[in-house]
C-alpha cells in the first residue's frame, strides 16, 4: 500500500489498509503481490477519492477485499471483466485504461492458489474479494 500511494493513479486518493490479525496463505509471494498490485491499480484507476484494502480470516479462509468509491462494475459486466483485454469504457485507450489484463491475471493467480476472485455488491463503487484457504498449501 505504501508503495502504491506514490504511483500516478493514486495521486490525490486516500488509500487505507486494515489487517487486524495475521492471515497466513501459502503460495508464491511474488504472484500474490502481483494479484494485490493489479487489484490496487484497477481500484485507483477508477476511484474518486479513496481505495480500501482489508485482510481478514473467516473460518478456514483468508479474505482480501479491495474497494473503491468510483462508478463500480455493473452486475451485467461482472463476469466479462475477467476476460482478457476487456475494458468496460470503450473510450479508454491502453495508455489511460490499461490493457484489460489486470483482473484476468489476478483471478488466475487466485485460482492457482486454490482461491477465488469475485466482484461483490457494494453500496458505492467496486468491491473485489479474493478468498484463499487459510494456511493451506495450494493444490496443483
Amino acid at each position: 500500500m505504501r508503495e502504491h500511494q506514490h504511483l500516478p493513479d493514486a495521486t490525490g486518493l486516500l488509500l487505507t489498509c486494515e489487517a487486524p490479525a495475521p492471515a497466513l496463505v501459502h503460495g508464491n509471494a511474488t504472484r500474490l503481490e502481483r494479484l494485490l498490485r493489479n487489484l490496487l491499480a484497477n481500484a485507483c484507476r477508477h476511484a474518486e477519492t479513496g481505495v480500501g484494502v482489508t485482510v481478514t480470516t473467516r473460518g478456514s479462509a483468508v479474505e482480501l477485499t479491495v474497494t473503491d468509491d468510483g462508478p463500480g462494475i455493473p452486475p451485467a459486466d461482472r463476469a466479462r471483466v475477467f476476460d482478457r483485454f476487456t475494458r468496460l469504457d470503450a473510450s479508454r485507450t491502453r495508455a489511460s485504461g490499461g490493457a484489460g489484463l489486470g483482473l484476468p491475471i489476478a483471478r488466475d493467480i487466485a485460482t492457482h492458489h486454490g482461491g477465488t476472485l469475485t466482484i461483490e455488491d457494494a453500496a458505492r463503487g467496486a468491491r473485489l474479494v479474493a478468498r484463499f484457504p487459510a494456511g493451506a498449501r495450494p493444490s496443483g
